[in-house]
């Protein structure tokens, strides 16, 4: 298990904090990994391997000038998803590196967007590329962006 996955299960599964600030605790912790994930002031929600979800909530820090989030923040969710998946999804002798996004805008967002990042797990048994399927879903299910984040897998140096 990688140590994104471990610190996912310790935090949301301590008995004081409960999940819920567990959940917080990770989110705010993993969005010091890149500074820009802080701007959009993502919670992690569900993490295991070959799956990750991130909720980027609708305040006026994200929008655009239609009052919806805007195109920047909803790719900052899905990178930050995908990230987290690939942290706990990458085998223990490999190493990834995003190498490009793609994305269609299908929708407004007019409310707070969960990102889900999603592989199968045979995708990660080999090396090269790997398309990791991103999406972005309001709460009635209604996806307002989707594509895929191209990773770049490779063994990792001894």
């Amino acid at each position: 298990m990688s140590q994104v996955h471990t610190l996912w299960k310790t935090t949301t599964g301590l008995p004081v904090v409960g999940a819920t600030l567990g959940k917080r605790l990770f989110s705010l912790a993993f969005a010091q990994k890149a500074p820009y994930f802080a701007s959009i002031r993502p919670q992690v929600t569900e993490l295991r391997p070959n799956h990750a979800e991130v909720l980027i909530r609708k305040r006026r820090r994200v929008h655009n000038h239609l009052g919806t989030v805007h195109a920047i923040a909803l790719c900052n969710g899905l990178e930050m998803a995908m990230g987290a998946l690939a942290e706990a999804s990458v085998p223990q002798d490999k190493r990834w590196i995003p190498k490009g996004m793609t994305v269609s805008y299908t929708a407004k967002a007019t409310g707070d967007v969960t990102c889900i990042a999603e592989t199968d797990p045979e995708q990660w048994a080999g090396l090269g590329d790997l398309g990791v399927r991103v999406r972005g879903e309001l709460a009635d299910g209604t996806v307002v962006i989707e594509g895929v984040i191209d990773l770049w897998v490779t063994q990792k140096r001894r």
